[in-house]
């Protein structure tokens, strides 16, 4: 008889500061420098390499607070390049299939990933191919946890960005309860402030302790998912794992300004260009909608010129994803809560009601609907081999002033050939 164990073994891969490493990628001279990406508009640090964070720069802190400590250590800094993130980011993914098809994408840097068909005693040698694998594919560092569920999986990803092989697997460890004490509750996944509060008012600071928690006091005490987290805690999956995506109930697309708008037409603008970019989206996964709303609001600290903020729904008869008839509708909403003497902030288009294509059908459908399509297709694999907006609607200017501050950007993106880094012969 076979003595090889096949427990249930989830994997959550997560890449080592994602952002940072995306811009490595193309600039070998900063990979053993202290490296900042910031938010949209410059705003706020939202990834920060090892040597950054060594330098005391803090997660989420504006750019301007930390600005003296990164020009006084030569920190490189980076205004955020969404298009190289999203390409490399399944570039990652499409690596990680390689090992098993049954994977959840939880986020745009992580990913959890059913190990279950391998043995026990090989698992740790997987994680470590699998590491070595999609730095070599991808050039993306990754931290790597192994355990029974994904709560405990993401426990293991924490303790393995701490160590050198990058890789930790609580599979076989017996006493899990030494491991989990050293975890704080608010490290825990899932456990928000709030939790944390509550739990440290009860005597509960660390996994172990909620973990050996009865039963009754959690349900008594507490909601469905601590009881959830406390099972996960001791082995027991409660928590599946998501490999269908689902379709989207909305598309959301808005945008701070790079610098206040009071002029109408400026305003006009951004809006087209946001329903542009939607209708784009909800295209390329076959949806249509029938309803749209439009907002704007200025800033909530400009007291001298007042506080403003407003938005307008528009149903539509039949759903759609014609940029045209988009666009034409979000304006019309836009004249209608726009008003002057405001200097505005930010301003987005919201589709919503999403359905996909089976659920379209009309007794209205026309030659005139097949042409339309026609040219919404034209238009999108235009633009997706010669970059975004190279054809696009007049509505949605050509300037843009009101584009989001992007002073730091590398102005490479992976999914656009005319914006490859080049290599020059010497």
């Amino acid at each position: 008889m076979s003595s090889i164990q096949y427990t249930k073994k989830i994997a959550l891969i997560d890449c080592n500061s994602f952002y940072v490493s995306c811009e490595r990628l193309f600039n070998p001279k900063i990979r053993k420098k202290p490296v900042v990406v910031l938010s949209n508009n410059d705003g706020c640090i939202i990834s920060r390499s090892n040597e950054a964070k060594a330098l005391g720069i803090k997660m989420g802190e504006p750019y301007f607070k930390e600005k003296n400590i990164i020009v006084k250590n030569n920190v490189q800094v980076f205004s955020s390049n969404y298009s190289l993130y999203g390409d490399i980011s399944r570039r990652v993914m499409r690596t990680l299939k390689r090992f098993n098809s049954d994977i959840e994408v939880y986020s745009i840097d992580e990913a959890f990933l059913d190990l279950s068909n391998f043995s026990d005693d090989e698992i740790e040698n997987v994680g470590n191919e699998i590491r070595s694998v999609v730095l070599k594919w991808t050039g993306i560092p990754t931290s790597i946890g192994i355990a029974k569920t994904k709560t405990l999986s993401k426990i293991a990803n924490h303790i393995a960005k701490k160590k050198q092989s990058g890789v930790v697997s609580l599979i076989g460890i017996k006493n899990i309860d030494l491991i989990l004490e050293k975890v704080e509750i608010n490290d825990v996944w899932g456990v928000g402030k709030q939790l944390t509060k509550f739990y440290n008012q009860n005597g509960i600071y660390n996994a172990k302790q909620l973990k050996n928690k009865p039963n009754t006091w959690i349900k008594k005490n507490s909601n469905v998912l601590s009881s959830r987290t406390a099972m996960e805690l001791r082995g027991i999956t409660c928590v599946n794992l998501e490999t269908k995506s689902s379709k989207r109930k909305s598309c959301v697309v808005s945008r701070s300004f790079g610098q206040r708008i009071e002029n109408f037409q400026e305003l006009r603008e951004a809006i087209a260009g946001y329903s542009l970019n939607a209708s784009e989206k909800i295209r390329s996964e076959s949806l249509f909608a029938k309803s749209i709303t439009v907002f704007i609001r200025t800033s909530s600290f400009q007291d001298r010129h007042g506080f403003y903020s407003n938005s307008k729904r528009i149903d539509l008869p039949i759903a759609t994803n014609n940029s045209i008839e988009i666009v034409k509708a979000t304006l019309n909403g836009l004249e209608g809560i726009f008003k002057n003497g405001y200097r505005y902030q930010k301003a987005g288009v919201m589709l919503s009601h999403l359905s996909d294509s089976t659920n379209n059908k009309n007794l209205f459908s026309s030659e005139r609907d097949e042409k339309i399509n026609s040219l919404m297709k034209s238009i999108d694999n235009t633009n997706y081999r010669y970059g975004r907006s190279t054809l696009s609607l007049a509505s949605a200017g050509v300037h843009k002033i009101w584009n989001s501050k992007r002073q730091h950007c590398s102005k490479i993106d992976t999914a656009d050939f005319y914006s490859l880094p080049t290599i020059k012969a010497i």
